[in-house]
C-alpha cells in the first residue's frame, strides 16, 4: 500500500495545528483541500485517523501516520541538503520533548549547539520528565529528555547524567519551621512549593522523614521553575530546587539546604525514534555534549 505525501502532511498539520483552518494557513492551501486530504487518507487507510475535536486529535491509528509524517520530512530534509537542494528543501521542525528544569538550564544549550550544524529548528514541548517518554510512544515527538532508562520500542536510548535536585528554603523560612530539627513534625507543617499534580519530587524527600505519617503539608502550586526558585528566596516554602538554578544562591547564603545531604539526584536519558538522519545526529551530539553538565555516576 502506497501513501500520497501530500495528504500525510496534511494529517501531521492538522494535528500539530488543532484545527483544519489552521493546516490550511500552514501549507498554504485552502481549509476545503486539507479536508479532501485527509478523507482520502482516511478512506486509503479504511479508519478514522483524526477526531474532529477542539483541538483536533489524533486517533491511535492517526497517531502513527504522524510519527511517519514528522520522520519522512526529517528525511527528506536531509536528502535535499545532501543533493545541493538546500534553497527546495521545506525546513523541518523537529518536536521534542524537553522536562521544565532541563529547559530552564542545560538543554538551550544542545540548541545553540544545534543550530550550528543543521538549518532544521527544533519544536520543543515542556513537560515533566517522567511523562516525555508517553509523547514518544503516542507519536507526538520524534525525540525526548526522560527519566525513561527502558529505551521505547523504536528508540535508541543515551544516558545523560543526572539532574540535581537540593531541599532549599530561605535563612528565614528555616528558623521558623525547622528551629529544632527536620522531623515529622516540621516537615508536616512548614508549606511546601509544588511545580503541578505530576511533581513527586518534594513528596519523596518528604516520604523519607516522615515514614508512615501522612503527609499532607500546606502546598503552593507554581508551575515554573524560575518562580519555584523566587518563591523560596522570599519564603513562601521548602521545595526542590534544581541546583543550576540556585547554586549562586546557596552559595551567597540566601537559601539554605534544609539538612546535611538534602538533595535527590534524577538519572536523565536522551530517547529518539531510529532515524537515520544528519539532523537527528547533530541534535544527539548537541545534546550529549550539553548534558556534560548534569552530574555524572561516579565509578565503583
Amino acid at each position: 500500500m502506497r501513501i500520497d505525501h501530500g495528504n500525510l502532511r496534511a494529517l501531521a498539520a492538522v494535528v500539530h495545528e488543532g484545527s483544519f483552518e489552521r493546516a490550511a494557513m500552514a501549507l498554504s492551501v485552502t481549509p476545503s483541500a486539507i479536508s479532501q486530504r485527509i478523507k482520502a487518507l482516511e478512506e486509503r487507510m479504511g479508519r478514522l485517523l483524526v477526531l474532529r475535536t477542539v483541538p483536533v486529535t489524533a486517533t491511535s491509528d492517526g497517531q502513527v501516520l504522524v510519527q511517519l509524517a514528522k520522520q519522512t520530512a526529517v528525511l527528506e530534509h536531509d536528502a535535499l541538503e545532501r543533493l545541493g537542494l538546500d534553497d527546495q528543501a521545506a525546513q523541518p521542525s523537529i518536536a521534542v520533548a524537553v522536562n521544565h528544569d532541563s529547559l530552564e538550564t542545560w538543554f538551550m544549550h544542545a540548541a545553540e549547539l544545534f543550530a550550528t550544524q543543521s538549518s532544521a529548528t527544533l519544536d520543543l514541548q515542556s513537560e515533566d520528565q517522567d511523562h516525555t517518554a508517553a509523547l514518544l510512544r503516542n507519536g507526538s515527538v520524534l525525540a525526548a529528555v526522560t527519566t525513561l532508562a527502558d529505551p521505547v520500542q523504536g528508540c535508541r536510548l543515551h544516558p545523560l547524567g543526572s539532574m540535581r535536585y537540593v531541599a532549599t528554603c530561605s535563612p528565614a523560612f528555616h528558623a521558623r519551621f525547622f528551629s529544632k530539627g527536620v522531623n515529622a513534625r516540621s516537615v508536616a507543617q512548614a508549606p511546601v512549593l509544588v511545580f503541578n499534580r505530576k511533581d513527586a519530587l518534594q513528596g519523596q524527600f518528604a516520604g523519607r522523614i516522615m515514614g508512615a505519617a501522612p503527609w499532607q503539608p500546606p502546598v503552593w502550586w507554581l508551575p515554573s521553575s524560575r518562580a519555584f526558585v523566587q518563591a523560596t528566596l522570599s519564603g513562601l516554602g521548602w521545595t526542590m530546587n534544581p541546583l543550576p538554578l540556585v547554586q549562586h544562591h546557596l552559595d551567597a547564603g540566601r537559601l539554605l539546604p534544609l539538612r546535611a545531604r538534602a538533595w535527590e539526584d534524577v538519572p536523565l536519558y536522551w530517547q529518539h525514534w531510529r532515524v537515520n538522519s544528519q539532523a537527528m545526529q547533530a541534535l544527539t551530539d548537541a545534546v550529549l555534549q550539553a548534558s556534560r553538565s548534569l552530574v555524572k555516576r561516579r565509578a565503583g
